[in-house]
């Protein structure tokens, strides 16, 4: 996953804020805060038994991707990063298509209000993951320089570290697995380790969960050919019966009524065998 980004320096083209001084950051609103406040205390409130990271890896191995959607496996993987990364509150996964970033899955709404400040103010450490497909923990929040109005709102929430490690999930889309905590520095090496290793599963779920979908759809799109190939060669056989022509002509009736008609061939060869099926009266 490479290197653990801390310290303040500025990567080229990473999200980071224009330069603003303290005073001009704009503290969060009283409501903001006390919504905010009230999620971490339910945060806090929800006990989850914590997981074995190897069993968490061979259960993330395990999944069959026939059985679950790609949503059932973005839930999965942010409720068994928050039992297995020791230090987690809250965990959510955001998903980055071109700029478009979303919270495709979260444990609590502590994180999807944190990830949603991140996208309103266009930078923060989740949407720097997703581009780079690096890590980036901020320690402390309350003293966190590279993205101050952000880091100041998740203090004074009660979010006081976060860990964002990036997934690469397809060609097109990335993503970033993002951890909360509601203490500072809550993650020491061990635990970013556990972070970047269960990620590395995670993305290639993700991204063999994308092929199959893929490659479903694609299939679907095969089986509706064949079958509307199947009720067209139907139709044409009617046609011979009745008229007595080649193949070839009773296609060009078929567009023909087609064309009249302004319906797809495949339409009008359905209800032609269709009605060729009714009982006659």
């Amino acid at each position: 996953m490479g290197v653990v980004e801390t310290g303040v320096k500025k990567r080229r083209g990473s999200r980071t804020p224009p330069e603003e001084s303290p005073a001009a950051i704009r503290a969060p609103h009283p409501r903001h805060l006390v919504v905010i406040r009230a999620l971490v205390k339910d945060a806090l409130m929800t006990h989850v038994e914590p997981m074995d990271p190897h069993e968490a890896f061979a259960e993330l191995g395990r999944i069959r991707l026939a059985d679950v959607d790609i949503d059932a496996l973005l839930e999965k993987i942010a409720l068994l990063a928050k039992r297995t990364i020791p230090g987690a509150s809250e965990v959510s996964v955001t998903l980055l298509h071109g700029n478009k970033p979303q919270t495709a899955a979260f444990t609590g709404e502590l994180a999807r209000a944190l990830d949603e400040k991140q996208y309103e103010r266009g930078y923060g450490p989740c949407l720097q993951a997703a581009e780079s497909t690096s890590s980036l923990i901020v320690p402390d929040t309350g003293t966190e320089q590279r993205w101050p109005g952000w880091a100041q709102t998740a203090a004074q929430a009660g979010a006081h570290s976060s860990l964002s490690v990036g997934l690469p999930v397809h060609e097109h889309v990335t993503g970033a697995l993002n951890i909360y905590a509601t203490t500072p520095d809550a993650f020491d090496d061990d635990a970013i380790a556990i972070a970047q290793t269960f990620a590395g599963f995670a993305a290639v779920g993700l991204a063999n969960a994308h092929l199959y979908e893929t490659q479903a759809t694609l299939a679907g799109h095969m089986q509706k050919a064949m079958e509307n190939r199947a009720v067209i060669e139907q139709a044409k056989g009617i046609i011979m019966g009745e008229r007595r022509c080649t193949p070839e002509q009773a296609f060009a009736i078929l567009s023909k009524m087609s064309q009249d008609s302004n319906r797809k061939v495949r339409d009008v060869a359905s209800a032609m065998v269709e009605n060729t099926r009714r009982p006659q009266p």
